[in-house]
């Protein structure tokens, strides 16, 4: 389970008493004088057509019997929404719950045609940061990554989600291309143009209980996301850390890239009560692509009210739409019941008008520190 939703004003003082003087923001380009590392494989954009999305099902081995019923909903609704355009990869903790899942589905009238499952036991639902990824070599074929999870600086269990993308190479047949580092799916964004966007303190952090990769330099990271994610652009932002977010400041949570040179964001106000420092926010509202024109910014609210749990839990917080997740045909966004659901859903439709947005209720995951982008993982065609 990861907390990281509760990202208020006191995040935000939490993050300016941080020892983070080594973290600036910084915008990294290729050193002309320094020999390029190759790029070896290209990150299609989330955009791209699937071939399916996989998911990690909820379970009451690691974290209880009302944990997992509480967060079964969501994880039917994506189903429903993502079954028809693509399939659904389901990774199931063993063949009781596989069974369990079955009849949940069932229950709510979603076919299984395009639905297929995966036994293996896993710590948590997070395959967005502990699952494969899916890119393409420059022959054009299809290639899965395992870069490694350590529960986000080992701050929680997570040998059995780390053991995630070397069980799906094996079981689709194809081999797992083992990346030197450490690092979530959710830590960085790319624009599907060669610009990588990221927070420093999610990727190179080296404070304890939050250390990814002991002792990697930047350039050394750059280096890796050149060769297996084809990015020659770096935009960092420092990010912060806060007891309240295992993930160190995930990218996902605050801005996303989509076609046409658009980044999705928040308006400056709700960026700083998310915690963003305001060094970053300029940053971030400075970004260009790797010919330096400036993207447009799109700017999504945050929830009206602070969200509320399906049982009647005030979180205390409100509800961002940043982490939605790109489908075949379709955009599933993170919902709440609240009235700025149908603002972001609008915002989103407008973004992509060939695809129908779907509404899905996060409350209860949100309560957990996660969204719709945390807990999905596309495979392109």
């Amino acid at each position: 389970m990861k907390n990281k939703a509760i990202l208020t004003m006191t995040f935000a003082i939490i993050i300016s008493a941080c020892d983070s003087a080594d973290l600036d923001a910084t915008t990294s380009k290729p050193d002309p004088t320094k020999p390029l590392t190759s790029v070896l494989y290209t990150m299609p954009e989330e955009s791209s057509t699937h071939e399916g999305t996989w998911l990690q099902w909820p379970h009451q081995y690691e974290y209880g019997v009302s944990y997992r019923n509480s967060l079964d909903a969501t994880w039917v609704a994506m189903t429903k929404a993502l079954e028809s355009t693509e399939k659904v990869h389901i990774i199931a903790y063993d063949t009781t719950e596989k069974a369990r899942i079955e009849k949940l589905l069932a229950t709510v009238g979603v076919p299984l045609t395009n639905v297929d499952f995966k036994i293996h036991q896993t710590n948590d639902v997070w395959v967005r940061d502990n699952g494969p990824i899916f890119a393409k070599s420059q022959s054009g074929q299809i290639v899965l990554q395992d870069w490694g999870f350590n529960g986000w600086g080992e701050k929680f269990g997570y040998e059995k989600c780390d053991a995630i993308p070397s069980f799906i190479a094996s079981q689709i047949g194809m081999t797992a291309i083992k990346v030197p580092m450490v690092n979530e799916g959710g830590a960085v964004e790319l624009d599907g143009n060669g610009v990588l966007m990221a927070t420093k303190s999610a990727v190179l952090s080296q404070k304890n209980r939050s250390t990814r990769n002991y002792g990697m330099t930047q350039a050394q990271a750059e280096a890796n996301f050149t060769k297996y994610y084809g990015a020659t652009k770096f935009i960092w932002l420092e990010g912060g850390f806060s007891k309240d977010d295992v993930t160190d400041m995930h990218i996902d949570g605050i801005a996303k890239f989509v076609p046409g040179n658009k980044l999705v964001t928040m308006n400056n106000d709700d960026l700083l009560d998310w915690g963003l420092k305001q060094s970053d926010i300029n940053l971030l509202y400075n970004a260009s692509n790797k010919n330096n024109q400036a993207y447009t910014k799109v700017y999504l609210p945050l929830s009206q009210n602070d969200v509320v749990t399906t049982n009647g839990t005030d979180l205390g917080f409100k509800g961002c739409y940043i982490n939605f997740y790109i489908a075949n045909g379709k955009v599933l966004v993170p919902n709440y019941n609240d009235p700025n659901d149908a603002v972001a859903n609008g915002i989103i439709a407008g973004l992509f008008p060939g695809r129908k947005v779907i509404g899905i209720d996060v409350r209860n995951l949100y309560k957990n520190g996660g969204m719709v982008h945390c807990v999905t993982q596309q495979q392109p065609k």
